[in-house]
């Protein structure tokens, strides 16, 4: 099939909120990834399954989160999101022919992601969505396409550098988290928020000692303020992202693992990565080998 190169161009990760904030989404932005979208895709799928029924539609809806800056974020004067997830996104539409800008997103929280694949209200979720056990049982899920890990964010001149480090110091993330429970494990003073903002206000003020939940996350605020947060400690957790579609369309995980296998090799996956986490400063990691998929 003949690929056309296209330009994908998203707001930089670490200027997401604070462009935002000021009423100046879409100045200052950078370059993402090119995107290649392919032309006549659905020749190239069988009749009868969803990825010829997305091709000829040219039309997909993908869920992604709307608040984690770095893996997926929308502010109120963007035109469309902007982080790692809905860079995987792009590529894995690019695939059926179909351009960023034909994508419907559609904001997907933690708790309506399986019932959005039950019901149809998306096609795909990529919404910082953790593989496991219980979730497979329900929806599909193919990957991972990242391995992140519970990790801290602290000031960029804090002497924390390992988990031995925040024993008695008081370390914040959402209410309700396993993330408290871990660190608390760890001989820290656990302070619960009601939103991952709140808990990065009070490390950037020198209120709490750090911030805790996933690395991803973790990163995409260190983005937002390199020259005054940084990313500490190896993951003492492990969460694999994967893609989430519904169990009635079976055919469509090796079709996700192909095409994400493909970005890796021809070096897509890390574009989409130096564009949006990357924006931190971390090294650009390996890819995680996928998980089989289950037989159609």
């Amino acid at each position: 099939m003949r690929l056309i190169r296209t330009k994908a161009v998203i707001a930089t990760a670490g200027l997401a909120l604070s462009l935002a904030a000021c009423g100046n989404a879409g100045e200052d932005e950078a370059s993402g990834p090119d995107v290649e979208v392919a032309d006549d895709a659905a020749e190239s799928f069988d009749d009868g399954t969803a990825m010829k029924d997305f091709a000829d539609a040219g039309s997909i809806t993908i869920g992604v989160k709307y608040d984690q800056p770095g893996i997926g974020f929308k502010g109120a004067t963007d035109d469309m999101p902007k982080g790692f997830d809905p860079e995987i996104g792009k590529i894995l539409a690019a695939s059926l022919g179909i351009a960023p800008e034909d994508i419907e997103w559609k904001e997907t929280i933690s708790d309506n992601r399986e019932p959005f694949l039950q019901e149809g209200e998306v096609d795909l979720v990529i919404a910082s969505y953790s593989i496991t056990d219980e979730r497979r049982q329900v929806v599909g899920q193919a990957g991972p396409y990242y391995q992140t890990g519970q990790q801290l964010l602290v000031a960029s001149d804090s002497d924390i550098e390992s988990l031995d480090d925040v024993k008695g110091k008081e370390v914040c993330s959402v209410t309700g988290s396993t993330s408290l429970d871990n660190i608390k494990a760890e001989g820290a003073k656990p302070r619960g928020f009601d939103t991952y903002s709140e808990c990065v206000d009070q490390v950037l003020s020198g209120t709490v000692d750090a911030m805790t939940t996933d690395g991803a996350i973790l990163l995409g605020y260190a983005a937002e303020n390199p020259d005054q947060l940084k990313v500490v400690v190896d993951p003492f957790s492990e969460e694999r992202y994967g893609v989430g579609y519904s169990l009635d369309k079976p055919e469509m995980c090796q079709w996700i693992v192909d095409t994400l296998k493909e970005a890796e090799d021809d070096g897509d996956w890390d574009a989409a990565f130096e564009a949006t986490l990357g924006q931190s400063g971390v090294e650009t990691p390996e890819p995680p080998a996928m998980d089989e998929c289950p037989a159609a």
